[in-house]
């Protein structure tokens, strides 16, 4: 496997408090996996299938149809654990899963085929977003516990090449989304422990705090230009977010039945939107579409 490290030269822009969108009218539909009180939805393509895990102590990754209502197990084989996270239109898969010996490594599945994917020399690995056209984004630590700083990368699938790169202003940094266009988005922790969501589009770097909030994470994207994530308020309640590129128009998104603990983690090209609320071990995943 080659393996490419790039020091990106990175154009600085920072979002000032603009005000928030006309807000969009989401129906939110429930989602549990059969017999479990911990569901995580992830991820989501524009065939409404849909990427995520269940279990607050094992984790056992699966994919949705939210069409029929179908679970489908999605376990690396032989994994003591594993979460599917990312999920593109052509239904490829990608997250990362827990080996025997307790170390955390990436992962890619094409219909059935699995494959590894750890940057090489590295001892904990993450893959968090999928796009159409053989990219992931993800990140590795420097420590096979995952507490040294994480470094954000985009995994190319044709020719197995990592771009590594970091982002200003960060001690350390996720990658967790990527469109077919290119642009990357995740989040980045800085000198004072503040979360902060990051975009990077052409070259051109932006900073994603959610208008007052304590701390922002950016956590998915689209082909048309959406982002969203999940921020902290002042009294430390979660919200999920979206975040319209072209128009810098912010939302606020929470599920009714878990205001305050709502995390937005992918969204696809039709603008619907999944997640999760809760805290564990009690965890409901959900998926919002757009109302009519």
């Amino acid at each position: 496997m080659n393996r490419k490290s790039l020091s990106l030269s990175l154009g600085i822009a920072l979002l000032a408090c603009l005000p928030l969108s006309a807000q969009t009218a989401y129906n939110f539909t429930e989602v549990n996996y059969t017999g479990d009180t911990f569901t995580q939805l992830l991820g989501i393509n524009n065939s409404e299938i849909v990427a995520g895990y269940h279990g607050a102590d094992v984790n056992k990754g699966f994919t949705y149809n939210f069409k029929t209502g179908v679970f489908t197990n999605e376990n690396f084989p032989g994994s003591a654990q594993t979460q599917v996270i990312g999920i593109n239109n052509l239904g490829v898969t990608v997250g990362f899963y827990i080996d025997s010996k307790k170390v955390t490594h990436g992962f890619r599945d094409d219909k059935g085929t699995f494959t590894t994917v750890d940057q090489p020399g590295t001892k904990f690995n993450q893959l968090l977003g999928q796009n159409d056209v053989s990219q992931a984004a993800g990140y590795y630590s420097a420590n096979v516990a995952g507490s040294a700083p994480d470094h954000a990368y985009i995994y190319n699938e044709e020719g197995g090449v990592f771009e590594t790169f970091t982002i200003p202003l960060s001690v350390q940094a996720q990658a967790t989304g990527i469109n077919k266009a290119g642009s990357v988005c995740g989040f980045s922790i800085d000198s004072k422990g503040m979360n902060h969501g990051w975009l990077l589009v052409q070259g051109q770097y932006t900073v994603l705090n959610y208008p007052g909030s304590t701390g922002t994470q950016a956590l998915g994207l689209n082909n048309k230009g959406m982002v969203v994530g999940s921020y902290t308020d002042k009294s430390n309640n979660s919200h999920g977010f979206t975040y319209t590129i072209a128009t810098k128009a912010w939302q606020t998104v929470d599920d009714p039945s878990g205001v305050g603990s709502t995390v937005v983690n992918g969204v696809n090209d039709k603008g619907m939107l999944v997640g999760f609320w809760g805290n564990a071990p009690l965890n409901t995943g959900f998926v919002a579409t757009v109302a009519p």
